[in-house]
């Protein structure tokens, strides 16, 4: 099985019918991005060469990673707001001129809310928050395929360190670092959680045994 057909068959059945795995054809690509290529479609593209550099633990949590963005409607999508900017500046300069008052204030209106769109996907938070939110999704995801939780904390844990590891630009470490983090505390409830879990049911163990 090809590494692609491998990832394939990783995908949740809902959606596999509309998320395609490819190799990356762009020149120097990052080791894996997502592309919305239609109408409710969306490909993964992989770098396969860099991709191979990671243990398999590592690949399938990066790669749950980029389907919970898919699950969360984060998908980086083709920016129209530039071009909506673009329009509504041109048109309010030109309006600016035949002084028509209320296209003015449409052309304005449009530039702002293009650019606060703008603001919003460009904003370095909400990047991250939807970053630490896929991570989420990706544990669910390699719970759902067979790995205990701690297996799966563990997995992309060592992944983020791998990619921390392997960035040069700042920026995108400093991500990497703040989701290793942000995993490392979910980690902790995770292991509180469980931790009285099992405390509990060894309680209820115990008074079926008196009680009997």
């Amino acid at each position: 099985m090809s590494e692609l057909q491998r990832l394939k068959s990783l995908l949740p059945p809902e959606n596999e019918s509309w998320v395609f795995i490819e190799a990356a054809a762009a020149i120097d690509p990052p080791l894996i991005a997502l592309e919305e290529i239609g109408r409710d479609e969306v490909e993964i593209q992989i770098d396969l060469e860099e991709w191979d550099n990671y243990a398999i633990d590592h690949r399938n949590l990066l790669f749950w990673h980029e389907v919970g963005k898919i699950q969360n409607d984060a998908i980086p999508r083709d920016g129209w707001e530039m071009a909506a900017l673009a329009i509504g500046l041109g048109g309010a300069i030109g309006e600016l001129w035949v002084q028509d008052g209320l296209l003015l204030i449409l052309a304005l209106g449009l530039s702002g809310f293009a650019g606060y769109r703008l603001y919003i996907k460009n904003n370095s938070e909400k990047r991250l928050q939807d970053a630490i939110f896929a991570d989420e999704r990706a544990i669910d995801l390699a719970c759902r395929f067979g790995y205990s939780i701690p297996n799966a904390y563990k997995s992309l844990g060592g992944a983020l360190k791998e990619l921390i590891e392997k960035t040069r630009k700042k920026k995108k470490r400093i991500i990497f670092e703040d989701r290793l983090e942000a995993l490392r505390k979910s980690a902790e409830k995770a292991r509180s959680e469980l931790s009285q879990q099992e405390g509990s049911d060894k309680s209820v163990s115990s008074e079926n045994v008196y009680g009997q």
